[in-house]
């Protein structure tokens, strides 16, 4: 079949279709009327369909908008680009072009223009194609919602299928509709509705899309060329095709002279000239766009999806309104500050992760990467929130943390050499087995007590630390209480295994989690979970609501005590050491009269190298690493991540009054202390001792009492002991042997010259062993894959 005869036998096609369906939308109309015996009376509300949902509703709505802490517009999330206007919004003109040149009876009709059809029918039948059409506003309006609501292939075939039922059922609820609202609110939901060609949903879409205008400003030319863009948006297109779109407006303009809406000297004026437009571009849609903080946005709608349990649909087509807790000044900050020491597209990522510890909102997230894109500088992955690699020496605060908790003082003092071998843990976890030995880089004091450990970031403190604890179970209970969320699928398995290196952070771990965990410190014990949502509105700008009438977000739910508010305000005091005394290991993230406590982490061979650093209002973790496979990051915790780290944050907290942290709690800083037990023998004292929480050491001391002789404690009885310090049992080690006199001899006569014997033996003393353990006997350094170590100088 030819061209022409396909395009012969489609316009009779449409021609048959409008003869039947205006015999049938007469006849579906006029039945009811007809009755038993003949013509009654009906009203006309009992003929009309039940409007659907999607009719009793307002227009679809518009695009969601996620706005920044500060109200800033960081992106839409949209299928269709619309953005609905009340009545009052939209110029007067527009509405007049868009009635006389698709629905001029609008005004007089109940919905069903009858003679419309009919004239439309004569009017095509005569010219032997579709001249004109015959459906309504108030249809076009019902066939427009039924589609663009349609959340099927089916229902979207429904509402466009060429059947005198469709017909019907549309005409019926075209009905239904003019019972409901009156014309003005009909008119406006369908300039909200209808497709204006170049992906613009709606009237101000639109106005934007083509003159950069809003729809309350459109002058007579624009709106004609507008509602001229209905019927072909694509062949009536004046960007690109001009010369169409200036006949179209023109078609417009002459038939509201026709009916008088216009003068001629308007017409006259503005029909030789040709469209004048200023195009618009579209919207931003989608974290790709953002304008600030792509991976916050990325991450923010992750939340939205899998937290709190909305649909892409919902964020797409339900015009919500996100308010989020991005700071746009520190994320703009922080991708500075990453920038400045590691390039756009580097192997290296740099990622900058910020908190606010006391309510957990997530206020930055920055790595030298563009979000969504394609290329080397492209990532679609937010690798603030993914765990990848280990932190190295931050997760020492995790032990030292549950050491505090156990009543070990600060000031707990451990000997050991640069190379430890635990006395509790195997190399490769377990109970057999070749044993664990761990070394510094670099030389560290062989006495350190538990701050000036932490602060120099040594190695074999932690692991003889986590020997006198016993287990790595309290450490890592500590870390998950304090929010290293990442730790979650491995944490039962770290500990029946028995990883005395875990320790040492080798564990693959999120950025925004070892964020978070410090943040509990910062918050004196209180744990708030990461959000980056701070309230859901839907189109009404009303809380959103659940299918059961509860908000989806009633705020973030922060546990208070989550570890003790001591153990938190001790620590902070500590861990200022490591950023501001020459002994830190965090010295550049420095600022200047600003209090900021911190920890540097380093796995091994550099692999990765991570800086938390916190004050009471910001926590912040920066980690370096390649994402794709092992790298040296050439460095340590000390150096690139705290250089970011600090001019992140400088700028933020120069500007502003130093907030001193809280101060330690003295029980905790010296230790939980307990009246030590009354006993009488050295089996009671051990029993009484352990039940109380003491460490038991036996001691042997001078007496004259018989040698085993329980002699007391020391401390005595009643006087206070420190938790995890060993307290003496007292016994008699006798009275050593006294020294022999000598006998007197008479003058020795002269004899060769001989040596003197030597004088006899003396028995040593018996002292108390030292309250630390042992030195082992060391070898030479040995490491494990992923074990990390530090040298932080």
């Amino acid at each position: 079949m030819s061209e022409n005869a396909r395009l012969r036998s489609r316009v009779l096609a449409k021609l048959a279709l409008t003869i039947v369906v205006a015999g049938v939308l007469l006849a579906g109309l006029l039945l009811p009327w007809v009755g038993g015996g003949g013509l009654v009376a009906r009203n006309s509300a009992d003929l009309l369909d039940a409007l659907p949902v999607e009719l009793t509703d307002a227009t679809p709505a518009g695009m969601t908008r996620v706005l920044a802490a500060d109200g800033q517009l960081i992106t839409h999330l949209y299928d269709k680009n619309r953005t609905p206007v009340g009545s009052d919004q939209i110029a007067e003109v527009m509405k007049q072009a868009l009635v006389d040149i698709e629905d001029s009876r609008f005004y007089d009709h109940n919905g069903l223009d009858v003679q419309g059809t009919m004239r439309a029918l004569v009017k095509n039948l005569a010219a032997g194609s579709v001249q004109e059409g015959g459906s309504t506003l108030t249809q076009q309006l019902v066939k427009q919602t039924l589609l663009q609501t349609a959340d099927s292939s089916e229902g979207r075939d429904a509402a466009t299928e060429q059947t005198p039922a469709r017909k019907l059922r549309e005409a019926r609820l075209a009905l239904a509709l003019e019972e409901t609202y009156d014309k003005d609110e009909i008119l406006t939901r369908y300039l909200n509705i209808v497709y204006f060609g170049k992906g613009a949903y709606g009237i101000q879409a639109a106005a934007q899309r083509y003159f950069s205008v809003n729809a309350i400003d459109l002058t007579l030319p624009q709106a004609a060329m507008l509602a001229g863009l209905v019927q072909s948006p694509f062949y009536d297109d004046p960007i690109d095709n001009p010369e169409n779109a200036q006949t179209r407006r023109n078609q417009v303009l002459q038939r509201m002279f026709d009916l008088g809406h216009i003068t001629e000297a308007e017409l006259t004026e503005i029909a030789p000239t040709p469209v004048a437009v200023a195009p618009g571009i579209a919207p931003a849609n989608g974290c790709v766009d953002a304008t600030v903080g792509g991976f916050f946005c990325a991450y923010a709608v992750d939340y939205l999806v899998q937290k709190l349990g909305l649909t892409d649909a919902q964020l797409r087509t339900g015009g919500l309104t996100i308010q989020t807790t991005l700071r746009p000044d520190m994320q703009v900050l922080g991708d500075q500050a990453v920038l400045n020491t590691l390039p756009m597209g580097d192997p290296l990522a740099g990622m900058y992760t910020a908190l606010e510890p006391a309510t957990g909102n997530l206020l930055a997230m920055s790595v030298n990467r563009r979000f969504g894109c394609e290329g080397l500088e492209c990532e679609s992955v937010i690798l603030n929130a993914r765990a990848s690699q280990g932190a190295g020496s931050t997760y020492k605060v995790f032990t030292a943390a549950a050491a505090l908790a156990e009543g070990f003082p600060a000031s707990h003092t451990i000997t050991t050499p640069n190379t430890y071998t635990s006395s509790v843990f195997k190399k490769n976890g377990g109970t057999r087995g070749a044993p664990y030995t761990i070394s510094n880089v670099g030389n560290y004091p062989n006495t350190l007590d538990m701050r000036g450990a932490l602060v120099r970031s040594s190695n074999t403190y932690f692991v003889a630390l986590l020997d006198q604890l016993g287990s790595v179970e309290k450490p890592v209970r500590m870390a998950q209480a304090m929010g290293l969320r990442s730790l979650d699928p491995v944490a039962d398995q770290i500990i029946a295994e028995r990883r005395g290196s875990f320790t040492l952070g080798p564990e693959a771990t999120s950025p925004l989690d070892l964020a978070s965990a410090y943040g509990t410190m910062a918050a004196n014990g209180t744990a708030c979970p990461p959000t980056p949502i701070t309230g859901v509105l839907d189109r009404n700008g009303q809380p959103l609501e659940k299918e059961d009438g509860t908000p989806v977000w009633t705020g973030n739910v922060c546990t208070p005590e989550a570890i003790p508010s001591g153990v938190a305000s001790t620590l902070n005091d500590i861990l200022k050491g490591d950023v501001m005394s020459p002994e830190g290991t965090g010295t550049r993230a420095a600022v200047p009269g600003i209090d900021i406590a911190g920890k540097t982490g380093t796995i091994q061979d550099n692999h990765s190298a991570t800086f938390v650093g916190y004050t009471p209002q910001y926590v912040a973790s920066v980690m370096v690493l390649n994402p794709k496979t092992n790298q040296d990051v050439g460095g340590f915790g000390g150096n690139k991540p705290a250089t970011i780290w600090h001019d992140a944050l400088a700028p933020i907290l120069s500007a502003q009054p130093n907030v001193p942290f809280a101060p330690p709690d003295p029980q905790v800083l010296n230790g939980r202390s307990v009246p030590v037990p009354s006993c009488t023998s050295q089996a009671e004292c051990e029993q009484a001792l352990a039940a109380a929480g003491l460490q038991v050491q036996v001691a042997r001391v001078e007496s004259d009492a018989p040698v085993g002789t329980f002699l007391g404690t020391s401390p005595a009885v009643g006087q206070q002991a420190f938790v995890r310090e060993p307290v003496s049992i007292l016994l008699s080690g006798g009275r050593p042997e006294p020294e022999p006199q000598p006998v007197p001899q008479p003058e020795p006569q002269p004899q060769p010259e001989t040596q003197p014997a030597p004088p006899p033996a003396q028995p040593a003393p018996v002292v108390p062993p030292p309250s630390g353990p042992r030195p082992p006997q060391g070898g030479q350094p040995e490491f494990e894959p992923g074990f990390p170590f530090e040298d932080e100088g």
